[in-house]
């Protein structure tokens, strides 16, 4: 530690927090390597689904960093968006999806699910999909239509859809940390698409409650008039939740009492086939 480290880390929280003080990263002994990046993971990983929120000092005390240090690591994540601060407690923002949609759209747990989902397409007859958490909403990555039907539902790789009226977005929000799902929620600004959407703050923090108690969920025509959808989430190591897998038709060929029994069966055993293939 230098001599200004000791002189920062002697500091309060608070007075630390407020210092506008900063100085150039000291260089790495290896030239290739940038170090403070390799710090700012360490940051990043200090926040887990058990301490989702925490202060500067506990920040320093996880990842052996100076407060200094943790402190302008977190400062930077806050001013990228990445992090929040209350002014006392830090903790990560949904924003931090964007970084990771990329990578899990071109992931090999993809072509993984593709030969495992079109399985479940043909015995169900109906169109399935994969998707990841992208903001407030969700990006389809993978289609498999149904070689029955004419008509499919009209979702392609690459379509997006609002997170908090598909049944695909909830459980990607309860695969979050219960407060990270309230505040994307809060800011997604729900509206109406059928009259059978939920838009009330309260309703929709339920129902991702819900989906992460049960470990899925289902929509009955809040996305599209006369469409009903079934959604199971993709845990990879440590069992975070690294994307969905989906399967929807028309309500004039799905019952409830179908997504719930045979449909559910499937993609829940259609899951845990991708998630022993990755693992």
């Amino acid at each position: 530690m230098t001599e200004d480290d000791a002189a920062l880390d002697g500091l309060p929280d608070d007075a630390l927090l407020s210092a506008s003080e900063d100085r150039a990263a000291r260089p790495g002994a290896e030239r290739e390597l940038v170090y403070s990046v390799l710090r700012l993971f360490e940051v990043l990983k200090a926040f887990r689904r058990d301490r989702p929120r925490m202060t500067l000092t506990e920040v320093a005390e996880v990842t052996g960093l100076t407060r200094a240090s943790a402190r302008r690591f977190l400062l930077t994540l806050v001013h990228a968006g990445y992090a929040e601060t209350d002014g006392k407690r830090f903790a990560l923002t949904p924003r931090l999806l964007e970084l990771g949609h990329a990578v899990m759209a071109a992931s090999s747990v993809w072509d993984i699910a593709r030969p495992v989902l079109a399985a479940v397409s043909d015995r169900l007859g109906e169109s399935c999909y994969g998707a990841v958490l992208d903001g407030h909403e969700v990006l389809y990555v993978l289609h498999i239509p149904s070689a029955r039907h004419l008509i499919n539902v009209d979702l392609r790789v690459g379509s997006r859809t609002p997170a908090y009226c598909t049944s695909v977005g909830r459980v990607l929000l309860a695969g979050l940390v219960p407060a990270a799902a309230e505040r994307l929620l809060a800011t997604s600004r729900p509206a109406p698409r059928t009259p059978n959407t939920i838009i009330t703050p309260g309703a929709l923090v339920e129902a991702v409650d819900q989906a992460r108690r049960q470990g899925w969920a289902i929509v009955d025509e809040e996305l599209e008039p006369g469409l009903r959808s079934l959604s199971v989430p993709l845990h990879g190591r440590g069992g975070v939740t690294i994307g969905a897998i989906n399967v929807c038709g028309p309500t004039s060929r799905v019952s409830l009492e179908e997504l719930r029994t045979r449909f559910l069966r499937e993609l829940l055993e259609a899951a845990a086939r991708i998630q022993a293939a990755i693992e």
